[in-house]
């Protein structure tokens, strides 16, 4: 069921964001393949906390995190407009609070990726699952 749900939550946030609606700040993530070098996009929620910007990867290590981490940087895509930018990998200590307002904004969309983790878990908890949460900050390019 919650897999049905995600395949239909996200061809409707790529619909919406492809046409230039931004829903709580999504976007279209488009970042070139490690390996094909072609562009690969996904839609996701770009975090504003104390200024700057961040991307989530609630679904764990996966292509476009590869991808990300390859090319250092992408486009955020919104209708016609498209966004250069760089992207740091925060360390997993570096993480907890990011994960934390993620969540408070998010966990509607997300959260069961999470396994029971929420935006009032401990400290400890979040730290806990942090390695398996990638977490990027963006800057203009």
């Amino acid at each position: 069921m919650m897999v049905t749900m995600d395949r239909i939550t996200r061809k409707v946030m790529i619909w919406l964001t492809n046409r230039g609606i931004s829903v709580l700040d999504s976007r279209v993530l488009a970042v070139r393949g490690r390996k094909s070098g072609e562009w690969r996009t996904t839609p996701v929620n770009l975090l504003t906390l104390d200024g700057e910007r961040y991307l989530v990867a609630p679904r764990g290590h996966t292509q476009w995190v590869r991808n990300m981490r390859a090319a250092g940087g992408g486009e955020l895509r919104l209708g016609r407009k498209a966004e250069a930018f760089a992207a740091v990998e925060l360390a997993d200590a570096d993480k907890p609070v990011v994960l934390r307002h993620y969540l408070k904004r998010w966990a509607w969309e997300v959260g069961y990726f999470f396994d029971g983790i929420t935006a009032d878990s401990p400290e400890s908890e979040l730290e806990r699952i942090a390695p398996g949460f990638p977490v990027f900050r963006i800057t203009a390019a």
